[in-house]
């Protein structure tokens, strides 16, 4: 069915556009676009400082409980492992259980895509327990179902009336399917906990699931959904003041189906809007239902996702291990796993410690700044008048904002676990703690920020990194990002401090530090040193001379090396002068590599005892961690997959590299006619071969070089696998040259040795004039194979022919048959089927090459990345 679908176009195209991930998150953007337009009006009368205002207005002590009962809530939820736990007989302590249960659920609620979240960190967190992830496969693919039955239970509520939202459900009838579709999921739900086919792929032969089982299952949802309802329905009686238990509970579980419905995380933007919606029918000003929405997102979302952050990260807060050791674990997926690409989407989850610190960086920068932002309160500022002078108060207040865009921008490094951004951000973490207690006494920040830096101390160990690759593009992003929080910042203090100073006898006084003038000058300000910050960061950071090119000694280096050690087709690429070479174990293995972008690229194999290879690629990974960089390997040979195998690396077939046996090389016999006859005519015609060797005379080189500019036609050279025309490089090693009967040169070709022996030559640079004579290269080759074997060479190298041979098995890789497309029909842009055909004439053997690259780096992003690496303009010397 399949084969006969991807005849048509059509599915072809559709397949095509579902594999863009941008494509996919059109689901719940659509869903997000459909709210708003049912509730525009509603938002379009909410006003900031009245929200905030409300905010303020409300009792510390139903706060407390309010807060207090939103933790238990959240902690409810984890009786959804401790279910698992006891059907699967996991062997995880109590304690154990609950703290995986807390990081993963909170987690899910906030980043949420349809509970992958939640299913990569319980695999992860069970792990280390010695939980395989077999076994947590079966475990969170029974979860899966379980999570909406509680909320399919209080469908069934609004449907037999026991909730009230008839006004709701009539104003917006689309959301009566909704309702339906959700009560109907529950008896399916039975049905399917005790069908034999769930009991054969989950129960492991242990027959259908019991009734006890599939009622525990029903209470542990419905009581998550219940305590979320009441936890919500105290947050409106708290705001509101008169509601009804009823009608409260029933607008919570409508907006909460509309919520899962947009497979948004958290259902942000569906389940507000149907809030807001459902309270304005209650007779509610929308400024009012806002700040419901608010605290109910604090409280039930945010605050216990920073609890999960801090747990996180010391849960996850291990030292440093090497690259790809804590690999997301994979395992099969469910239907929606397979539509959000589960688990690349998040791939933050191989090292969860260092990125829920990262993210508690972000969120202390943001919490200094929303400080800044609003007024203390009023009781505060009057002991703050007291006790502190007025420019104490107004340089902490200025200290504050700057601290919070700075401690934004240093989040980025602490979640790449760069050393220097923790010495900064421990700092800053201090001194925020400190100034923002002097400008108003909120010791609640303060503590915030010094519990932070706790955790970011207690997992000091894993900060050893000395600096990371960041794109220009990343740095653009981060300053739009900084000037966006800036404009929040005096957005949100300019609409908040009117009217809230005058119950203070100084207000005129302190005015400076809450009008709208002031505001825009210390977002200024603080922009400023956000922007001076990641200027500082861009120019100095210290992998910038991490791949600067082999120099003179490094040269001379390589040329004693290779004296005692066998090289490979590639080596003499080296002397170009664009790689940079790491010395491993001792000095005995060189791996020759450049850099592109967050990539080191290895040009071929690594030159060295085949004994010492591996442990030399993994000082060569840890060496590229320490600057947050991946190492691949480019044209591998066949005989060092299995070392990169063991380092846990993929492999994409490149091409085949063409390798003529010198000994079997002849022109006799009927199938070598045609070269021979090629031959035969330009002897006739007094063509002269001969091969040059270095030094060479400056008019040789200057033919030479006339030669080659007619070949290029004004292209751009290219480079790292390839050698270009230089003369310091081209002297190297000898040339092939092909002369008329006048004894101008009309072809050439660089030769490029194996550096094994004598054993094997290659071809580097093949050029000729314009308007040679048909079979000008064919007789350069011919004479060069017959110099080659007079010299005793056994191989002759006739380079690549890229994309010869890949995908052509009907079990190959999705990219692999791709790139037989492109071998297929990519003619127009370069001749690869052509030049396949034109070695053919040889009778070579064809030796495979291939990519070999981490299993979490994207082969399309790395393609990209090789692409501009071969492609860059290449200048004299061989800087590029």
């Amino acid at each position: 069915m399949k084969e006969t679908l991807e005849r048509y176009k059509i599915f072809r195209v559709l397949a095509s556009i579902y594999r863009i991930k941008a494509v996919r998150l059109l689901i719940p953007l659509a869903v997000i676009g459909f709210v708003y337009w049912e509730g525009k009006r509603e938002l379009s009368q909410i006003s900031i400082g009245r929200t905030f205002g409300e905010l303020r207005r409300l009792p510390a002590s139903s706060v407390a409980e309010i807060f207090l009962f939103a933790l238990f809530s959240v902690a409810v939820m984890s009786l959804y492992d401790f279910m698992i736990r006891r059907h699967f007989r996991l062997k995880v302590g109590f304690w154990s259980t609950f703290r995986y249960a807390w990081i993963a659920n909170t987690f899910n609620n906030i980043i949420g895509f349809a509970g992958l979240t939640g299913a990569g960190l319980r695999t992860i967190l069970y792990k280390r327990s010695g939980i395989s992830p077999v076994l947590m496969a079966s475990a969170v693919v029974f979860l899966s179902p379980v999570v909406v039955t509680g909320l399919s239970v209080l469908s069934w509520g609004i449907i037999f009336g026991l909730f009230n939202v008839d006004g709701l459900l009539q104003e917006h009838g689309w959301l009566v399917f909704a309702v339906w579709g959700m009560a109907l999921y529950l008896p399916l739900f039975v049905l399917m906990q005790r069908s034999s086919l769930f009991a054969k792929w989950f129960n492991r032969g242990e027959g259908r699931t019991p009734w006890t089982t599939v009622g525990v299952s029903l209470s542990a949802s419905l009581l998550e959904w219940a305590c979320a309802g009441i936890t919500f329905w105290m947050i409106a009686g708290s705001v509101l003041h008169d509601v009804s238990f009823r009608d409260v509970i029933g607008m919570y579980s409508v907006a909460a189906i509309a919520g899962i419905l947009s497979m948004a995380p958290g259902g942000i933007g569906a389940f507000d809007l149907m809030v807001l919606l459902g309270l304005e029918q209650m007779g509610f000003p929308s400024g009012r239902s806002m700040v419901v929405l608010v605290l109910f997102r604090l409280f039930y979302y945010i605050v216990p996702w920073l609890i999960g952050l801090i747990l996180s990260a010391f849960e996850l807060g291990s030292a440093a291990k090497r690259a790809g050791e804590n690999a997301t674990p994979e395992f099969p997926l469910n239907i929606w796993q397979r539509l959000w690409r589960w688990p690349g989407q998040f791939r933050f989850l191989s090292d969860l410690g260092a990125w829920a610190l990262g993210k508690l960086v972000f969120v202390s920068g943001l919490a200094l700044l929303l400080s800044a932002a609003m007024p203390g309160l009023l009781y505060r500022l009057k002991l703050t008048e007291e006790l502190l002078s007025m420019p104490i108060m107004r340089i902490s207040h200025l200290l504050t904002v700057v601290i919070g865009f700075m401690l934004i921008i240093l989040s980025r490094g602490i979640s790449l676990r760069i050393r220097r951004a923790y010495v900064w951000t421990g700092v800053l973490l201090l001194a925020g703690a400190i100034f923002t207690f002097t400008k108003a006494f909120d010791f609640e920040e303060a503590i915030f920020l010094l519990v932070v830096g706790l955790a970011l101390w207690m997992s000091r160990s894993r900060f050893y990194r000395k600096g990371a690759v960041v794109d220009y593009r990343s740095y653009l992003l981060w300053y739009a990002l900084s000037a966006v929080i800036a404009f929040a910042y005096y957005w949100i203090g300019s609409h908040v401090h009117h009217g809230w100073l005058r119950h203070l006898p100084t207000a005129d006084r302190i005015h400076w530090m809450f009008g709208p003038k002031p505001y825009a000058m210390t977002a200024c300000i603080g922009l400023a040193g956000a922007w001076l910050l990641l200027t500082m960061l861009m120019l100095l950071r210290p992998n910038r001379n991490i791949a600067t090119g082999a120099g003179p000694e490094e040269l001379e280096k390589l040329r004693l090396f290779l004296r005692g050690t066998k090289g490979n087709m590639l080596t003499h690429m080296l002397f170009a002068g664009d790689k940079s070479f790491f010395w491993a174990q001792d000095g005995q293995v060189l791996l020759p590599y450049a850099k592109s972008r967050d990539k080191l690229v290895v040009l071929g194999d690594p030159i060295g005892p085949m004994k010492l290879v591996p442990d030399a690629i993994a000082e060569f990974q840890q060496y590229a961690d320490e600057y947050a960089m991946s190492v691949v390997f480019y044209q591998a040979t066949p005989e060092f997959l299995p070392v990169y195998h063991e380092h846990g690396y993929r492999f994409i077939k490149l091409g085949e590299e063409a390798l003529v046996p010198l000994e079997n090389f002849t022109l006799s016999g009927k199938k070598a006619a045609d070269l021979r006859s090629v031959r035969n005519r330009f002897d006739r015609e007094g063509y002269v071969f001969e091969v040059v060797h270095p030094p060479f005379a400056d008019p040789l080189f200057e033919e030479l070089r006339t030669v080659s500019d007619q070949w290029i036609k004004g292209r751009r050279e290219k480079g790292f696998s390839l050698g270009w025309f230089d003369k310091t490089y081209l002297e190297q090693a000898p040339i092939a040259v092909l002369r008329d009967d006048q004894g101008m040169i009309l072809a050439f070709a660089s030769l490029a040795p194996g550096y094994d022996g004598g054993r094997t030559m290659s071809i580097d640079l093949m050029r000729h004039r314009s308007g040679t004579p048909n079979g000008t290269m064919d007789v350069l080759f011919i004479r060069l194979l017959e110099w080659c074997k007079a010299q005793g060479y056994k191989v002759f190298n006739l380079g690549n022919a890229p994309l010869s041979s890949v995908g052509e098995s009907k079990s190959a890789l999705r990219e692999e048959k791709l790139a037989a497309l492109v071998f297929q029909y990519g003619g127009h842009w370069y001749g690869f089927k052509g030049l396949r055909r034109y070695k053919e004439k040889f009778s070579p053997e064809w030796e495979p090459r291939f990519l070999a690259y981490p299993a979490w780096v994207s082969l399309p992003a790395l393609t990209v990345d090789l692409v501009r690496l071969v492609s860059r303009r290449v200048r004299q010397g061989g800087k590029r």
